[in-house]
């Protein structure tokens, strides 16, 4: 497994905790199809959430949030969009989630999450 793998396999999994323990359910991890993949779906009460993660272990090349472009916002509405079809899931309401997880090398993890990015 490459370091990148592990870094962001780590990543979603304190994502995926982060989300839980604010509420939400955890629908899928992981999910791919042609177009793409998406980190995780979590549903909020009647909303859907897709959720990009975005791990990094310094700042150094930018904060793991910057890294979300209005490019990947539109390929997570097209991904999200194939997803709900997969699935035959007709929410009220969708939403695009970033969370950002830092990981220093020393220390515990720093979770930042934006809701309703795009």
């Amino acid at each position: 497994m490459r370091a990148e793998d592990a870094v962001g396999g780590y990543g979603e999994r304190i994502a995926a905790r982060h989300l839980e323990q604010a509420g939400m359910v955890v629908l899928a991890r992981n999910w791919r199809c042609e177009l793409g993949e998406l980190d995780l779906i979590a549903r909020d009460g009647d909303c859907l959430v897709v959720c990009e993660v975005k791990t990094r272990r310094s700042t150094a090349a930018g904060h793991p949030l910057e890294a979300v472009t209005p490019v990947k916002l539109a390929r997570l509405r097209r991904l999200a969009a194939a997803w709900m079809s997969a699935h035959g899931v007709h929410p009220r309401e969708v939403r695009l989630d970033v969370v950002g997880v830092l990981r220093p090398l020393r220390g515990p993890a720093v979770v930042e999450h934006l809701r309703g990015v795009g």
